[in-house]
């Protein structure tokens, strides 16, 4: 069973999809969300849950007093599920932010359709996630950004760090859970850009 740990809809119960997505453990994110809190990133933050499944790490940043949360899955059962979870969250925590969910691949969206910028940004891929693919990701990313950003790639510990400088971000700090870790990135600053 997967809940919001904290905030306005703290206790609500969340759905997660049947196969296909790995949610964060409640462990993982209130540690996460521990430190967001205490570096002040959250509140009034403009969030993007990328690799979304069931939503559970962008619902909690709304729960936390972000102010907008834009969630992007692709697979059709995942999406679905994740809708029901935005709207239960928003009911129970009677939630003012809006919460999109798009339903397309993650660069599809981030080439097309992204709304930042963001200010906080979660990426959550498969673990199999090819890291070429990752890489794109955050390429397409990097413009959506806005100059104070924390982007935040979990994955599993035999994978390698995200390539953050190809994408014109520099690593922040990491953190390992288990075979869990947790590497968080920033924008380079325009003089150390290449």
């Amino acid at each position: 069973m997967t809940r919001i740990i904290a905030g306005a809809a703290g206790g609500t119960v969340i759905a997660v999809p049947s196969a296909g997505t790995r949610p964060t453990s409640d462990r993982v994110r209130e540690s996460l969300f521990g430190a967001l809190d205490a570096a002040d990133l959250l509140h009034g933050a403009r969030v993007a849950d990328l690799y979304a499944g069931s939503g559970a790490l962008g619902l909690e940043a709304a729960s936390r007093g972000a102010a907008a949360v834009d969630f992007v899955e692709k697979a059709p059962e995942a999406a679905s599920v994740l809708r029901r979870n935005a709207a239960r969250v928003a009911q129970s925590g009677r939630l003012s932010a809006p919460l999109r969910v798009h339903r397309a691949a993650v660069t599809t969206f981030l080439t097309a359709a992204a709304r930042g910028p963001y200010d906080l940004v979660f990426l959550d891929p498969p673990y199999d996630l090819p890291d070429a693919d990752l890489a794109a990701a955050l390429t397409a990313l990097a413009g959506h950004l806005s100059e104070d950003a924390v982007v935040i790639v979990e994955r599993a510990r035999r994978s390698p760090e995200p390539p953050w400088a190809d994408a014109g971000l520099e690593a922040l700090r990491t953190r390992a859970y288990g075979d869990t870790v947790m590497w968080w990135g920033q924008p380079r600053p325009a003089s150390q850009s290449r």
